[in-house]
C-alpha cells in the first residue's frame, strides 16, 4: 500500500525554509516584495488555524552584496561576512514590515553549527524559541553569517532548516526550493526523469539519484535536501520539498502543487524520548515521594522535589530519576549543572535567583526532557 500523503493541515508546528533564489531577484539583487508579501499572507492563514511557524531564510549574503556593489562573483570570507552585516538588518526589517500588518510579532534568531553542537547553547536556542513560540511570536532564523567560519558553519540552509525543526520540535519542515521535488535523476539534463510524490524510506536507491547542482544564489543542491529530510524525519518530522516561486508557495502546496514529501514513522515527541532514552546517565537525582507522585502526573521536576544529587554533569546532560528506595524511574535533561542542583535541591523554585545569584529556570528537569 502506497504510504500517506502528509498534509499542512495535519501540522501543529511548521517550520518553512526559504532560499535566497526566492526571495531575492537575481539579475537586480533587490528584494522580491511582492512574493515576500504573498508568503505573509501565507504564514498569517496558517497562524490563524493555531500553527506555530518558523521561517529559516537565506538571502542576507544576496541583499548586502548589491548593497555595497560587490558583484555576482565569488566573494572572500571577509567580503561574505560584511554582506551579511548589511543584508541581515535588511532582511529582518522586511520580514517584519511584511508580517506586522498581519498582527505578527517576528523575533531574528542567528544561528551556527556550534550552536547546535554545543548542548548548553542548544537548550537555550530551544527553550528561547519555545519561549517566542508561546509567545505567539514567529521567529525568522538564519545562518550568522556575519561570524561563521568554514568550521562552524552548516553551509546550507536546508541542513540549518532541518536541525532548527529537530530543536524545536516541529512535525512539518517545507523547503520551498527552485525544484518541485525529488526525480530519479535531474530533470534539466534527463527529459524522462519521474518525480516521486512520497517518499517513505531514503534508500541507497534514493540517496544515489540526488545530484550536486545548485541554482544562481542557493547553495543547497538534492544531496542537500536529502540530508535534511533523513535527519527531520530521523527526530518524527515529516518533510516537503516545493517549488516556491508562486506568490502564496503554502496555499499552493496546500491546495495539492507538485512536491515530494519525505514521512516519518515517529512524532517529535516520541523520537525526542527515544533519543534520550538512549544517553549514558552522567548522575542521578534522588526524589522525594511528592516529587515521585508528581512526575507521575506528567510534571516537570521542581528543585523542591529533590533529596540528592550524584555524579558530575553539566547544563544539558543526562541523569537517572531515582524514587527514595533507589528504584530507578527514568532519565532526564538537567538544566542546571551538578553543583547547581546540590544548591537547590530541596528549595522552592522562587528561591533559585537568591542562592544561585542569577534568575534560573523553575524546573531542574522540564517534562519534554523526560523519560519514565
Amino acid at each position: 500500500m502506497a504510504p500517506l500523503t502528509p498534509s499542512l493541515n495535519e501540522a501543529r508546528r511548521l517550520v518553512v525554509k526559504i532560499g535566497s533564489a526566492l526571495l531575492v531577484d537575481r539579475a537586480s539583487g533587490l528584494l522580491r516584495a511582492d512574493w515576500l508579501q504573498g508568503l505573509a499572507e501565507d504564514v498569517a492563514e496558517l497562524r490563524g488555524r493555531g500553527i506555530d511557524l518558523i521561517l529559516v531564510s537565506s538571502g542576507s549574503i544576496a541583499l548586502g552584496r548589491n548593497v555595497l556593489n560587490l558583484g555576482q562573483g565569488d566573494l572572500s570570507l571577509e567580503q561574505a561576512q560584511a554582506a551579511a552585516a548589511v543584508g541581515q538588518i535588511r532582511l529582518a526589517r522586511a520580514y517584519e514590515e511584511m508580517l506586522a500588518p498581519h498582527g505578527i510579532t517576528t523575533a531574528q534568531i542567528l544561528l551556527t553549527l556550534d550552536d547546535s553542537a554545543d548542548r548548553r547553547r542548544y537548550l537555550n536556542m530551544r527553550s528561547t524559541v519555545a519561549t517566542l513560540l508561546g509567545l505567539g511570536v514567529v521567529p525568522i532564523v538564519n545562518e550568522n553569517d556575519t561570524i561563521a567560519t568554514d568550521e562552524i558553519r552548516y553551509g546550507d540552509n536546508d541542513r540549518l532548516a532541518a536541525n532548527v525543526a529537530v530543536m524545536a520540535g516541529a512535525d512539518q519542515l517545507v523547503l520551498l526550493s527552485d525544484v518541485d521535488g525529488f526525480y530519479t535523476a535531474n530533470p534539466a539534463q534527463d527529459p524522462s526523469a519521474r518525480r516521486y510524490p512520497v517518499i517513505a524510506s531514503i534508500t541507497p536507491e534514493i540517496e544515489a539519484m540526488a545530484g550536486d547542482a545548485g541554482s544562481g544564489l542557493s547553495k543547497g543542491g538534492m544531496k542537500t535536501k536529502l540530508m535534511a529530510a533523513k535527519t527531520a524525519t530521523a527526530a518524527g518530522c515529516a518533510m516537503a520539498i516545493t517549488e516556491g516561486s508562486s506568490r502564496r508557495p503554502l496555499r499552493a502546496l496546500h491546495d495539492g502543487a507538485n512536491a515530494t514529501w519525505f514521512t516519518a514513522t515517529l512524532d517529535p515527541q516520541a523520537a525526542r524520548k527515544r533519543w534520550i532514552s538512549a544517553m549514558k546517565p552522567k548522575g542521578v537525582l534522588v526524589l522525594d515521594a511528592g516529587a515521585v507522585a508528581a512526575l507521575g502526573r506528567g510534571k516537570s521536576l521542581l528543585p523542591a522535589g529533590v533529596i540528592r544529587v550524584t555524579g558530575g554533569f553539566n547544563r544539558g546532560d543526562p541523569v537517572e530519576l531515582h524514587a527514595p528506595d533507589g528504584v530507578r524511574l527514568g532519565l532526564g535533561l538537567a538544566r542546571y549543572t551538578a553543583d547547581e542542583a546540590r544548591a537547590i535541591a530541596g528549595h522552592q523554585s522562587r528561591e533559585i535567583e537568591e542562592i544561585l545569584g542569577y534568575p534560573g529556570r523553575a524546573a531542574l528537569i522540564h517534562r519534554d526532557d523526560m523519560v519514565l
